[in-house]
């Protein structure tokens, strides 16, 4: 896959708006302007979820294709990633089904390197076959350990043929104290399961968020971080945007953050 990641990648936007956040990009523009500023702060990837028009998540190709495309031409050379999130089709999974595989008719320049796909939700399997067709690589998404074993059962028979560039350990809805707890857990699990070998990346979201930087750092894992994932830094302060929560999260994972320092 083009664009391993040694240690953070960006998630730009995911399902928050500018009304709870202005500094959230939404637009091809403002997605690419904040991916190189983010990639100018450290970043070595970039994760987004497209939208449409009227700034609601996309899985269309022309949204999707027209977000890549600016995030390419701000960013050259850069990985760049985006979801398949079954609520951005409320959960119609047919819909995402038939969106997904029109991807495959995206230009070079508009197609992803990357999408993730939720292991949890229906119709991931088939999401991953039309990302194959497409030489789009997939990010597998595991929030549980009862996620990993779903994810070795598909892998490790006749399920899907190819096994997933990247796990995505994503601790969701853990309080802080908890989650590298529930991180342990799921890395647990891959270890003792067919999937051992495989790339990883641990990240949290909410109150989870920073904890699990540091646990990644520790466990020698690369991460992710962005306004998809918190709005505020280490010490609880709102931060500016998506580059100060990438040089704060380096930082941290470099043993050179500072309570209270930015």
């Amino acid at each position: 896959m083009n664009g391993d990641i040694r240690q953070l990648k960006a998630c730009l936007n995911g399902k928050r708006s500018q009304a709870e956040f202005p500094a959230v990009p939404v637009t091809p523009g403002e997605l690419a302007r904040d991916a190189a500023a983010a990639v100018t702060a450290g970043a070595e990837a970039i994760h987004l979820h497209a939208r449409g028009g009227d700034g609601t998540e996309s899985v269309r190709a022309a949204d999707v294709g027209a977000a890549v495309a600016a995030i390419r031409a701000s960013c050259p050379g850069v990985a760049v990633g985006v979801s398949t999130g079954l609520w951005i089709t409320h959960g119609d999974a047919a819909a995402r089904q038939a969106a997904v595989a029109a991807w495959s008719g995206l230009a070079a320049g508009e197609r992803p390197d990357f999408a993730s796909v939720n292991v949890s939700e229906d119709g991931w399997a088939g999401v991953v076959r039309s990302l194959g067709a497409a030489g789009i690589a997939i990010e597998a998404g595991v929030w549980s350990v009862a996620d990993v074993q779903v994810l070795a059962r598909a892998f490790g028979g006749a399920g899907l043929p190819e096994p997933p560039a990247r796990i995505l350990v994503e601790v969701m809805d853990e309080r802080a104290d908890a989650a590298p707890r529930v991180a342990g857990e799921i890395l647990r699990a891959l270890g003792d399961s067919v999937l051992r070998g495989l790339p990883r990346l641990l990240h949290g979201e909410g109150e989870g968020c920073w904890p699990l930087v540091a646990h990644a750092a520790r466990e020698g894992l690369p991460t992710r971080i962005g306004l998809e994932d918190t709005t505020t830094g280490p010490d609880g302060e709102p931060v500016s945007g998506n580059a100060e929560l990438v040089r704060l999260a380096l930082d941290v994972m470099n043993g050179k953050y500072s309570r209270g320092g930015r």
